[in-house]
This record gives structure tokens, C-alpha cells and sequence, in this order.
């Protein structure tokens, strides 16, 4: 008796659309040249990770700026993916909106509370700091509003997201910005066109973030510090 054995078909994985956006390498190399006392925070951005999504929100490729992962916050791996997907998520080709740019719309009484409900972020596509897997190809989600996430740009039409933990969240922005920067991949308006938005040096404003311990802007002297709690 002849037996045919058929093997059930196997769908090949499909690769997530990357073309034009950085690879791990890149992005790790782009970290350690942007990182320096203008950054600000508490590393001056010495210590970061950094992850790219594509317009898709599939993740492309993620990477940490030191040798050894795991002296960079393990927890902002899970921060730099979902600051990249947010700020893909919500920016379009005429409108870049950075993280930092999305503070105030979802704090408590203002219009966009509640809005990190609406896409969390899966924790089955962490990687351990310098391992394997972690999530790329794949949408991670999760929805970051605080500085460190910006949307990517090539030739006036979004690509992506880029997405930075690792210091305070000004500085994280810094990091986002310049790198994007170096990477020419900036807004139809150019570099500061989504940059973060400090009421306090800025004046009022419905895109503002609120100062971070040792914040710089751009290469400026000290703008400030983080508000100090009182009362308890």
C-alpha cells in the first residue's frame, strides 16, 4: 500500500515593508552621534533605545545604544516601540504631530483623555535586552504621550514612526528629533515643526509638555526643571 503523505503548506512569513527606514545598525550608530550634553535629562542621551515602525505600524527595527542592553531601562524597549507607533498613528502626510505634542489632549479633563485605552501594547513582542525576537515585523501597538516619539517623512509623505526612551521624556524628544535629523527623514515643515511645546517658556498652549528635570531645546542652556510635589 502506497501512503502520500502531504505536509499541511506553511504560509511564508511576510516581511514588514521597510524600505527607506533605518535598520538596527543604523539607528544604534545615529543614538551614540546625537547623544551629548545638549540633550539635556539625566544621560545627556547616553543611554537609549530606539525602535522604527513602518506606515503600517509593523515594527522594523529596534536597537539600543549601548553595548551592554541591559544598562539602558529595560522598560523603555516597551516605550521606544509604542512611541513609534504613536506617533505614526496619529500624524499624516499634512499634519506631523509628535508624542511630546500629544501630553495635554490626554491628560484628565481635556479632550483626548482615556485615548492610551484604545491600543495597548502587546508584551509578547519584548525581547530580552540583546536578544532575539522582540516583535519585529509584527504591530506592537501601544500608545505613548509624552516626548520621544516622531513621525518619519520621505519625500513629503509619512513612512513611519521613530520612537526613543531612556532619559526624561524631553530629552527622549531631543534624541527622536536629531536623529530623525540626521536620517533626513523630517516633516514637509521641516525639523521643529513638531518639536515639543514648553507653556511655561512657550506660553499657553493646547500642544504643550510640561519641563523635565535639566531640559534643553535645540542646543539651549538649561530651560528648567520637572515641577516639585508639595504637600505630601
Amino acid at each position: 500500500m502506497l501512503l502520500l503523505v502531504v505536509s499541511p503548506s506553511v504560509a511564508p512569513a511576510i516581511a514588514a515593508d521597510c524600505k527607506d527606514l533605518p535598520d538596527a545598525a543604523t539607528l544604534k550608530a545615529k543614538l551614540i552621534a546625537v547623544a551629548g550634553p545638549s540633550i539635556g535629562g539625566l544621560f545627556n542621551g547616553t543611554r537609549m533605545w530606539a525602535a522604527v515602525v513602518n506606515r503600517n505600524g509593523e515594527l522594523c527595527a529596534f536597537a539600543a545604544s549601548k553595548d551592554d542592553p541591559t544598562q539602558v531601562w529595560p522598560g523603555s524597549q516597551a516605550i521606544a516601540k509604542s512611541k513609534a507607533y504613536t506617533a505614526n498613528a496619529f500624524s499624516l502626510d499634512t499634519l506631523a504631530l509628535s508624542t511630546a505634542m500629544l501630553y495635554t489632549f490626554t491628560q484628565p479633563g481635556h479632550s483626548l483623555w482615556s485615548l492610551g485605552q484604545s491600543n495597548l501594547f502587546d508584551p509578547k513582542f519584548l525581547a530580552p535586552p540583546g536578544g532575539q525576537g522582540g516583535g519585529k515585523d509584527q504591530i506592537v501597538a501601544g500608545l505613548i504621550f509624552f516626548g520621544g516619539g516622531v513621525p518619519l517623512y520621505k519625500d513629503n509623505k509619512i513612512i513611519g514612526g521613530l520612537g526613543v526612551s531612556g532619559d526624561t521624556s524631553c530629552a527622549d524628544h531631543e534624541v527622536a528629533k536629531e536623529v530623525r535629523d540626521q536620517l533626513a527623514l523630517n516633516p514637509p515643515g521641516g525639523k521643529l515643526s513638531d518639536d515639543i511645546i514648553y507653556p511655561n517658556i512657550d506660553g499657553p498652549s493646547e500642544f504643550g509638555h510640561p519641563l523635565c528635570n535639566n531640559t534643553k531645546r535645540n542646543g539651549s542652556a538649561k530651560l528648567g526643571d520637572e515641577t516639585k510635589a508639595t504637600g505630601y
